[in-house]
């Protein structure tokens, strides 16, 4: 599932091949913006913030999320695509490299792409970090529950619904405890330390095991025993921002 440490390596892949370079071949493949062409345009940066991905250039910055389902493959010019061609929405060449957007849930030209995004709380893989902002916006709510604060963008960006159950998890609280009966800097500071050491690895893990059947603690593990006590997981549907999206959590471990 897509999430802070997803976009912030996609960034990474696409800077490399496309930064610096001018763009010698463009097309959007949705109907909105199927007759603007950016070649020629140098791409000035690729960047990440939060879940948005931007790649600049002089005059307009291309604005993506990949929602659920959404994915930017990076390789050169020629090359089989490994997406079928019908869930493209964009494709970039420069300098003998190709980027193709697929499936991306949100896709547009922005001219101020900050200000755009202003509403974002502080992002966890961010340069300019600011732990003790997230911990402000998550204390402004008190009594909302700790699980949906968490998957609140405008409090801290980058979190999503794999990471959410996980850091409850591993701090030993409910998702549906208040905000104000959590401690909040330890939390913080977890979901930075955990995004962090993700963010350029091919296969995420929480627990540190790279193995497919141990990547996680408790998300999608439901009837299976805790790592820790051996209690069945269970999983929950969780508040309004969470929309239709379960959280996971051991209801021995977790209070």
């Amino acid at each position: 599932m897509p999430e802070g440490d997803t976009v912030f390596a996609a960034a990474a892949r696409l800077r490399k091949a496309l930064a610096g370079h001018r763009i010698d071949h463009c097309q959007f493949r949705i109907p909105s913006l199927a007759t603007v062409d950016l070649t020629g345009q140098e791409v000035t940066a690729v960047r990440s913030v939060g879940k948005h991905l931007l790649i600049d250039t002089a005059d307009v910055s291309i604005h993506s999320h990949l929602k659920m389902e959404g994915a930017w493959h990076v390789h050169r010019v020629g090359q089989r695509w490994r997406r079928p061609g019908f869930e493209a929405r964009i494709v970039l060449r420069a300098n003998g490299s190709e980027a193709v957007g697929f499936a991306l849930g949100i896709l547009e030209l922005l001219e101020d792409p900050d200000a755009t995004l202003a509403y974002l709380g502080p992002d966890l893989l961010g340069e300019h970090w600011d732990a003790a902002e997230a911990v402000r916006r998550l204390a402004a709510d008190p009594d909302r529950e700790i699980g949906e604060a968490l998957l609140d963008q405008r409090n801290l960006a980058g979190i999503g619904n794999v990471y959410r159950s996980e850091i409850c998890f591993l701090r030993g609280v409910a998702s549906t405890r208040p905000v104000a009966e959590v401690n909040l800097p330890p939390m913080v500071e977890l979901a930075r330390k955990m995004l962090w050491a993700n963010r350029l690895r091919t296969t995420r893990t929480t627990t540190g095991n790279t193995a497919p059947n141990a990547r996680m603690w408790v998300y999608g593990r439901r009837g299976h025993g805790c790592r820790r006590c051996q209690t069945p997981i269970e999983r929950v549907q969780l508040g309004s921002i969470g929309g239709e999206r379960v959280i996971y959590f051991c209801p021995r471990c977790q209070s």
